[in-house]
């Protein structure tokens, strides 16, 4: 049987057909995988660049406290003075201020000392160098509530931690900063709201000042810490 030469040309075309279709879309295919892959990159990259600006926009924050930094009023470069309780100052409570030349009775006198702010039992330090010169009470007929003087002759400085329970003697030479006995509670002679913490007074040549003139609080980092997702 023979097949007429046009149905035979007709049959190749339509295969050469087929053939350029699938080379095209073979060719498509080719093109398309490198824009995906591409595209994939891109992303990545983007997240990775998001991730790292993450830090710029929510930048690590610098936890800090407080510290206190004593004068050093001889110029040997070592400190001369150390808050007793490593605490700030007594606010506003029940019972006043703590401030130094706060109003007491009504405004009939001032108070000559700052207060800071602490816990009962913990240690207390020495504000200054010096001896021992004197342990007394905070009232009369109140046994519980004492204080210890503290004597520099050289420096000619003297200073009274007021609601300690000593662990000195008079006569015994102390460091500045090392510890001379612990904080006594506040709380059973002024009830209902007074703040625990020892009384400081500083006298210069036999002047009261401040304490916060001697002692002033700076800001100290102490770690990184960076915000949470």
């Amino acid at each position: 049987m023979r097949i007429p030469v046009r149905a035979v040309e007709t049959a190749k075309e339509r295969l050469g057909q087929t053939v350029a279709v699938l080379a095209i879309l073979g060719g498509t295919a080719a093109l398309a995988m490198p824009a995906a892959h591409v595209g994939y990159t891109a992303a990545k990259k983007a997240e990775a660049q998001r991730i790292d600006l993450r830090d710029t926009i929510f930048p690590a924050a610098e936890a800090t406290r407080i510290v206190w930094q004593g004068l050093d009023v001889d110029g040997d470069g070592q400190a001369d003075f150390a808050n007793p309780t490593g605490q700030e100052p007594r606010g506003h409570d029940a019972y006043g201020q703590g401030a130094f030349g706060a109003r007491r009775d009504g405004g009939s006198r001032r108070h000559e000392g700052v207060d800071f702010v602490a816990d009962a039992g913990q240690a207390v330090v020495a504000p200054i160098s010096g001896y021992v010169t004197k342990i007394g009470y905070a009232y009369a007929g109140d046994a519980d509530l004492k204080f210890v003087e503290i004597t520099n002759p050289a420096l000619r400085y003297a200073a009274r931690v007021f609601y300690v329970e000593p662990a000195v003697e008079v006569g015994d030479a102390v460091a500045v900063g090392r510890p001379i006995g612990e904080v006594y509670s506040l709380q059973d002679k002024y009830p209902g709201g007074m703040t625990d913490h020892v009384h400081l007074e500083i006298l210069d040549k036999g002047r009261r000042i401040a304490a916060t003139e001697v002692l002033v609080a700076r800001e100290q980092r102490v770690a990184d810490v960076h915000m949470a997702d």
